[in-house]
């Protein structure tokens, strides 16, 4: 049987975290990792999935009442481990002795050896949402989805992007929230947002080509 598909699609052999392709990550695994519930596409091995908690009675609180989205589950053992998510573009990160802040929904996995907290963005109340994410930091490596291909902005001059289009940014930079009084809905992707991140430093943004997924409909 002949096929470009069987070099195209053939499954990379290197240990770690790795691309197996633009949208799908491979874990060559012989430890543990973190991984988004429900991102498991498929695995080869002695592989255990297991419920995350959030880790302390804070991030619990957290994670219950703000909205966050990072649902996790501990992956263990040996083995070969594939994720993704509803098809969106996947890129890596290294993070040596850095932080990063990510958005929740944005978040595929990580290295269990990074810490990682939720926090919220200075100024953001209830009526944008809350607008937690989550700040990883140490030395390992973060695995990010993002609906479409990304944009990466160099923040040296005062940055604003729509709240939900903002996949992650330099921890360094003063993040908060802006209120755009006068343009209202005309600005924004589709949903009509009056609110953006607004971000001044010296760091970057990485911001998606969409807002991500819309929310399923709900039942009449």
């Amino acid at each position: 049987m002949r096929s470009q598909l069987f070099q195209q699609a053939q499954e990379t052999g290197r240990p770690g975290m790795h691309l197996q392709n633009h949208k799908m990550l491979r874990v060559g695994l012989n430890g543990e990792f973190l991984a988004r519930q429900g991102s498991m596409v498929a695995y080869q091995g002695r592989i255990d999935f297991s419920y995350e908690g959030s880790g302390s009675v804070g991030k619990f609180f957290k994670k219950a009442f703000t909205g966050e989205g990072l649902p996790l589950m501990r992956v263990s053992g040996q083995g070969d481990v594939f994720l993704a998510r509803d098809a969106w573009d996947v890129h890596l990160v290294d993070l040596e002795d850095e932080q990063l802040t990510v958005n929740g929904t944005n978040v595929l996995a990580f290295e269990s050896g990074l810490d990682w907290d939720i926090r919220r963005v200075e100024g953001a109340g209830m009526v944008t949402g809350g607008l937690f994410n989550t700040v990883f930091g140490g030395r390992g490596r973060v695995a990010i989805a993002c609906h479409g291909s990304p944009v990466l902005l160099d923040v040296d001059q005062p940055t604003f992007v729509d709240t939900d289009a903002a996949v992650a940014w330099s921890t360094s930079l003063r993040a908060g929230v802006r209120r755009t009084l006068k343009a209202g809905a005309l600005i924004g992707r589709g949903s009509g947002e009056a609110f953006q991140l607004a971000f001044e430093g010296q760091g970057f943004v990485l911001v998606q080509a969409s807002e991500g997924a819309p929310a399923p409909a709900q039942a009449g």
